[in-house]
């Protein structure tokens, strides 16, 4: 089932892709109601939320972050139709959506977050290595490890100035991009990625956590952290707890 689920996501993913290289129409910057995940559904969340819908409601109930659950089933797949709707508005080329299949154990079994902007698409069976290919052109790699990366991403980082001017302190760089599921894709190409606030949403992390299972993580109530390195990871952590005292 893995690999025909997979067709499907990549598939979904292709055919919103190529309308949204047509162009945003006017009516996907339209608001509607507060979506399951507390923010409100615009017309091009519904649009992309429909196409997995259509493609997806045969492996199970759908957990979406506009509709919330649809459909039954003993699986569950997890879904944000449109990671980074505010970049996507603004055609900041950094947009896209997040998939995981969660099995009836509750045990993950494929995660695939791709990149609108530019078609960048990456999955990861469970216990497997993380693939990364495009859209455009479906020939699968293994997702390469940039020990040597020169920046890490900071997701929500507007909100925690004192964090932003000890990561300064350390000499840790890092971009804030505006979307999280894809910032964990691109995990292994930074030094760290880093996201604090109270709100740590499974729409959000589902799928980019999967991702990164070969990466040293670290999880609390109002942050995580992904990263290659054990140095890094401590001193983020050391920095969050003496903004803490």
């Amino acid at each position: 089932m893995k690999q025909s689920f997979l067709k499907d996501v990549i598939t979904a993913n292709q055919e919103i892709y190529k309308e949204i290289q047509k162009g945003v129409k006017k009516n996907w910057q339209l608001e509607y109601n507060v979506g399951a995940g507390g923010d409100i559904s615009t017309g091009l969340d519904l649009f992309s939320e429909s196409i997995f819908i259509k493609y997806l409601s045969k492996y199970g109930k759908i957990d979406s972050e506009e509709a919330g659950v649809v459909g039954e089933g003993e699986n569950s797949i997890i879904i944000d139709p449109l990671d980074g709707s505010s970049n996507a508005y603004t055609n900041f080329p950094y947009f896209g959506s997040s998939v995981a299949l969660i099995n009836k154990d509750s045990l993950l079994e494929v995660a695939v977050v791709c990149n609108f902007a530019n078609g960048d698409i990456f999955y990861k069976f469970a216990n497997e290595k993380l693939k990364v290919g495009n859209l455009n052109k479906l020939d699968f790699k293994d997702e390469k490890l940039y020990t040597n990366a020169k920046i890490g991403i900071f997701e929500r980082s507007y909100n925690f100035s004192s964090i932003v001017k000890a990561l300064d302190k350390e000499g840790l760089k890092y971009r804030a991009p505006g979307a999280i599921a894809l910032s964990l894709a691109y995990a292994h190409r930074v030094d760290y990625v880093l996201f604090m606030g109270e709100n740590i949403r499974v729409y959000d992390f589902a799928a980019g956590l999967g991702l990164c299972e070969d990466l040293k993580v670290s999880i609390s109530d109002n942050y995580v952290i992904v990263t290659h390195s054990k140095d890094i990871l401590l001193r983020i952590e050391n920095i969050i707890k003496e903004d803490n005292r």
